[in-house]
């Protein structure tokens, strides 16, 4: 029995982190219900579900008295609601918290917006580059002296706004269960991704961060945390922050010692970085794979998605479905018993 198996949850049909967030509950057994527009494409059978898993769809017209209709009845019944368009538009349908929660008073109602319900850019359209951009955390990225880097839409759609609505819901329903009273989730982009953002945050507030990109020891700047090309074109991962890892690392590519003992010693680490990009350029990728495999020093390869899927260390990070392989449910969640 899956965890959540008990749980019913009606999804309005949307794009990125609410389907995410709903795929990631239905992973997790709920039943989730998507209400979708009549007439709309399903996704292509052999590119697999992904996003898409774990959903019964109804196709509804919600500008009838018909589909309202049916969409209300089987709110009616739901544990929560998922939906996740500009602030306003469920009102406007008659499908706002005021108009669903007298129907089903135990019902949390679950908004995913990047901006938020209120303020002056609410009613903007958005995607993850200008969420991060407002967070500030865009400025941190990229490499000094350019403009900063894009990185994939994983932050703000996904880790700052699907998870933290599927953990929100979560926390609403326990909530509902308890006290019989309906939850409004209210997850925003720009709050979940600063939420995300906690450490940077908390480093910035002891001094402990220098401004500018490329300046701190996890934004780039420290040669020990960087990632390094290999003579045939392909790159090793560094991240030997700690400094028994770091030792290794020195001891292992049979680096000058004395860069032990200054590995916090800021002026140092230009000379440090060029040194080790040096050393990564004398051989190829499979020497460097094959030199640490089985050495304590934070230091592995950059696979691309095809190895990865097939790393012995990525088994069971991935599932097939329909002769498509995809990532499969996560946290894994097994039932604990003693051993005999």
């Amino acid at each position: 029995m899956k965890p959540l198996e008990n749980l019913h949850i009606v999804e309005f049909s949307g794009l990125g982190p609410g389907p995410f967030a709903a795929m990631a509950l239905a992973d997790m057994g709920v039943s989730v219900t998507r209400i979708t527009r009549p007439g709309s494409s399903a996704p292509n059978p052999g590119s697999g579900t992904f996003l898409n898993r774990g959903r019964r769809d109804v196709p509804l017209d919600l500008k009838t008295p018909e589909g309202l209709a049916a969409a209300r009845d089987l709110i009616r019944g739901a544990d929560a609601v998922i939906e996740g368009f500009r602030p306003g538009k469920m009102e406007s349908l008659g499908l706002g918290p005021d108009d669903l929660l007298p129907l089903n008073p135990r019902l949390v109602y679950g908004r995913m917006t990047g901006w938020g319900q209120t303020g002056p850019m609410a009613h903007l359209a958005g995607h993850d580059l200008n969420y991060l951009g407002l967070t500030g955390l865009l400025s941190l990225m990229g490499e000094e002296g350019r403009p900063p880097m894009p990185p994939l839409n994983l932050i703000s759609d996904f880790g700052g706004g699907g998870m933290y609505l599927a953990f929100g819901l979560i926390c609403a329903i326990w909530r509902a269960q308890s006290t019989g009273q309906g939850q409004v989730v209210d997850a925003a982009m720009i709050h979940g991704t600063t939420h995300l953002a906690s450490f940077i945050h908390g480093k910035r507030a002891q001094g402990a961060w220098h401004e500018g990109r490329e300046n701190n020891a996890v934004d780039g700047g420290a040669p020990f945390y960087r990632v390094y090309e290999t003579r045939d074109g392909r790159y090793m991962a560094v991240a030997a922050l700690e400094p028994v890892f770091f030792a290794t690392m020195i001891r292992t590519l049979g680096l000058d010692a004395r860069f032990i003992a200054g590995q916090g010693d800021r002026a140092l680490w230009p000379e440090m970085a060029e040194v080790l990009r040096q050393t990564f350029l004398t051989r190829d990728f499979d020497h460097w794979v094959a030199l640490f495999a089985d050495v304590d020093a934070c230091v592995t390869p950059v696979l691309n998605m095809d190895e990865a899927q097939n790393h012995p260390q990525m088994a069971g990070c991935f599932t097939t479905a329909g002769g498509v392989t995809q990532p499969g449910p996560a946290p894994r969640i097994t039932p604990w018993a003693p051993k005999s």
